[in-house]
């Protein structure tokens, strides 16, 4: 039995379709842990709520928190709106070649600052400050629309030219990213 050709064959097929039904399997639970909307990735709504973090005693480790309300830019996204403004913010970063310099996820270079949690920065109050701006959203605008004016260190943005519609639609991406849950990534961020 053991030399028969067709006993390993059958065996072969019987592994390879139990391991291809597990694939699958895995696979649809996971596009719904990291679709927008979906276990671990929060609808784009979520713009319009406040977005934090804090250490989770749990999984001890560092996770959003979305409270109340807190309108981007003074007023509320619909469903679509927040949609279209959040892909327009992605399409910013990817045709400004953010990554080049920046990482979000761990993905990207390692030059300039993470993104993945950057609207949730301590830093923003001082800037505030500094750019003379009303609210965190502004600041972040005046900085995008203007890095050059804003230096931080020995390594100054260049300005990339973004005009103020591009500039509201990457800080409502970045706000978005921030509310993902990515399992304590970037580590040491909450510290």
């Amino acid at each position: 039995m053991i030399g028969d050709p067709r006993f390993w064959r059958s065996g072969a097929l019987s592994a390879t379709t139990v391991m291809v039904a597990v694939l699958v399997i895995l696979s649809i639970d996971t596009l719904r842990a990291i679709r927008a909307g979906g276990r671990n990735v929060p609808a784009y709504t979520v713009i319009n709520r406040r977005i934090g973090y804090a250490m989770d005693a749990a999984t001890n480790r560092y996770r959003p928190v979305l409270g109340g309300e807190e309108l981007l830019f003074g007023r509320r996204y619909s469903a679509q709106e927040a949609a279209e403004l959040i892909e327009r913010g992605k399409l910013v970063i990817q045709t400004r070649a953010c990554l080049d310099c920046h990482t979000m996820f761990g993905i990207g270079a390692y030059y300039a600052p993470d993104l993945t949690k950057s609207w949730l920065d301590p830093i923003w109050p001082s800037w505030q400050a500094m750019t003379q701006a009303s609210s965190r959203e502004e600041a972040m605008v005046r900085f995008l629309q203007n890095p050059d004016r804003y230096p931080i260190g020995i390594r100054i943005m260049p300005n990339l030219r973004i005009d103020r519609a591009d500039a509201e639609a990457l800080v409502a991406y970045l706000k978005w990213l921030s509310s993902i849950e990515t399992n304590g990534f970037p580590a040491r961020f909450g510290d």
